[in-house]
């Protein structure tokens, strides 16, 4: 009898209690450690707060960021995944695998909001000869230099080739397997020059391991007030950075995509996430409504341009 009375108040128990909210998965496109990851972490964490829900991060790298984008567009536009995407990952992988891809970077998804840009800054090493971009421009005519990156079609490479064709120089492409093993390389003399995104460079310039010579903007940086921009310089065209924003599956009912907008955006003005952002040179962050211009107008330049500059994700 005790028994039956168990099962029934435990029956009545689980009938009457709500059920246990489903954790929203917030799906990153590349492994642990890098800013993207970071970035999307810090925003998690401000979100789960506001909507008092488990908001988890799901790491799932490959492809230059498409496995992950292709698992999100194909989800339930339910609010319960999501995708944190770099401009690399999102609009630089799709225009690089025009007619592959089994979803369209901008039909496809519902912007949620947008965390900002960084521009992306080259370097040389610190025992490098060349103390100035004009310098590295003129021993580039002179002489065959060579640059890495983070693998064939990262931005890494984007804005080498866009190095290339503005200053009218032949700087050869040297592909590696992330960023440590190009910068290692940068350090040991095997190549002459790299760039990547302003957070990831900042610390070793300012530890003068690396020197810079311009960043890829039309506004300097507050992180490092005396480098001059490439516009500055005279190159107005030689222009990169790399963005990061929330996206949901295309469909995404209004309520829900306004629900995640508020988290979001209440999110990035929170004093410790505005701090971080602020410290990793982040600028212009937008609600939903300007994270959809940026993509479409990103998605339409860089189609055009990845073919002009002739490279290929392999």
């Amino acid at each position: 009898m005790l028994r039956r009375l168990v099962v029934l108040a435990a029956l009545a128990f689980s009938l009457a209690a709500p059920a246990l909210a489903e954790p929203i998965k917030v799906v990153v496109p590349f492994a642990a450690g890098g800013p993207v990851d970071m970035y999307a972490r810090l925003i998690a964490m401000e979100m789960q707060t506001r909507l008092k829900t488990d908001v988890v991060v799901e790491n799932r790298g490959g492809a230059g960021g498409v496995l992950a984008t292709e698992q999100v567009a194909r989800a339930a536009p339910d609010g319960k995944t999501l995708l944190f995407a770099s401009s690399g990952s999102h609009v630089i992988s799709a225009a690089l695998r025009t007619g592959a891809l089994s979803y369209d970077p901008v039909k496809s998804f519902t912007p949620i909001g947008y965390l900002g840009s960084v521009p992306m800054l080259m370097v040389v090493s610190a025992d490098s000869p060349i103390k100035s971009l004009a310098e590295l421009i003129d021993k580039a005519k002179a002489e065959k230099l060579s640059y890495g990156s983070a693998g064939a079609g990262s931005t890494m490479h984007i804005i080498g080739e866009v190095f290339n064709t503005e200053a009218k120089v032949k700087t050869a492409h040297v592909p590696y397997r992330g960023f440590g093993p190009a910068m290692n390389d940068l350090l040991g003399g095997h190549i002459q020059l790299l760039s990547a995104d302003l957070p990831i460079l900042v610390p070793l310039v300012k530890s003068g391991k690396v020197r810079a010579l311009a960043l890829f903007a039309t506004e300097r940086t507050p992180l490092l007030p005396d480098l001059q921009t490439s516009a500055e310089l005279g190159y107005p065209g030689m222009l990169m950075g790399n963005w990061y924003g929330m996206l949901a599956p295309a469909g995404l009912p209004a309520d829900v995509r306004a629900s995640l907008e508020k988290a979001m955006v209440e999110g990035m003005s929170s004093p410790a996430l505005a701090q971080r952002m602020d410290e990793g040179g982040l600028r212009g962050k937008a609600d939903s409504k300007g994270f959809t211009e940026r993509l479409e107008r990103d998605a339409a330049y860089w189609g055009p341009q990845i073919k002009k500059l002739g490279i290929t994700a392999e």
